[in-house]
């Protein structure tokens, strides 16, 4: 269930099994949702409450992350208030101030093709230490309908109790955001300067021109600490026209494509 197919350049995961993106139903489980203060995973932890909290237990977690911006702690109270029940928080115990610059530093290391030391230390060693203490039958990601083969990749390679509660409903992203706004909620600021997710500002996972100048433009001291680290540590993490530079070397005329849109959950997935 490990292995992967290439099809027209995209892997597709191989499975022992037909996998479908049907819900179960489910009785006196527990179900853990990952909540990344995004509006998907908002909107995922508040599906999964309705559809099941009735006969299960469900367990709305966050990672943490020292980076973020301030108003998604704001935004994280303002969604557990709408959810009614208490957003927990998961943290690894080698990086009790959840600093991915500590990472980083720490690491000599901030991103490759295989991922970033930021997720595995605060996202994946962080559940890793929470399960270890909660038992969990299920997990719900923000996974919307747009991210069916992300699941199934996911699915394949790590975790097969993943509930596709987003999929399964058809909601999008951008159904997401509709129902988050309905429900009186305002968005993390972070989405009302364009960046298309919540995560860290200045996130190692991102290459393009695009989203680092748009870092430069609204946050010019971390677009110049995340270039000074990377220098240092001799990470290259912007591609211009194929070659990949480091982020002194980045005009500030330079654009991209359109910014990929990317959640940093607990697994993690590098932008292309």
């Amino acid at each position: 269930m490990n292995t992967l197919k290439q099809n027209n350049s995209v892997q597709l995961p191989l499975f022992d099994y037909v996998p479908t993106f049907e819900l179960p139903r489910l009785t006196n489980k527990t179900i853990t949702v990952w909540f990344s203060c995004g509006v998907a995973s908002a909107v995922a932890a508040k599906k999964t409450i309705e559809l099941y909290g009735k006969n299960n237990k469900i367990l709305v977690v966050n990672n943490p992350v020292k980076e973020e911006h301030e108003d998604n702690k704001r935004f994280l109270l303002d969604v557990q208030e709408w959810l009614g029940v208490e957003i927990l928080s998961a943290t690894n115990s080698k990086y009790p101030n959840c600093s991915a610059v500590e990472v980083w530093e720490k690491e000599k290391f901030m991103s490759s093709p295989h991922g970033a030391p930021c997720t595995a230390q605060l996202k994946k060693i962080a559940r890793y230490q929470f399960e270890a203490t909660h038992l969990s039958h299920y997990l719900v990601m923000g996974f919307t309908a747009e991210e069916r083969l992300r699941h199934l990749r996911l699915m394949a390679e790590e975790r097969d109790d993943l509930l596709p509660v987003l999929i399964n409903l058809g909601l999008s992203k951008e159904d997401c955001f509709g129902i988050v706004m309905d429900a009186g909620i305002k968005l993390p600021y972070i989405y009302l300067l364009n960046f298309p997710n919540a995560n860290c500002i200045g996130c190692p996972k991102s290459e393009s021109p695009t989203y680092w100048n748009l870092v430069r433009q609204h946050f010019p001291e971390i677009y110049a600490a995340r270039a000074k680290q990377s220098r240092k540590i001799g990470c290259k993490l912007v591609k211009v026209k194929g070659e990949r530079i480091f982020l002194d070397e980045l005009s500030p005329e330079t654009k991209g494509g359109k910014i990929k849109s990317w959640d940093c959950g607990i697994f993690c997935d590098v932008a292309e």
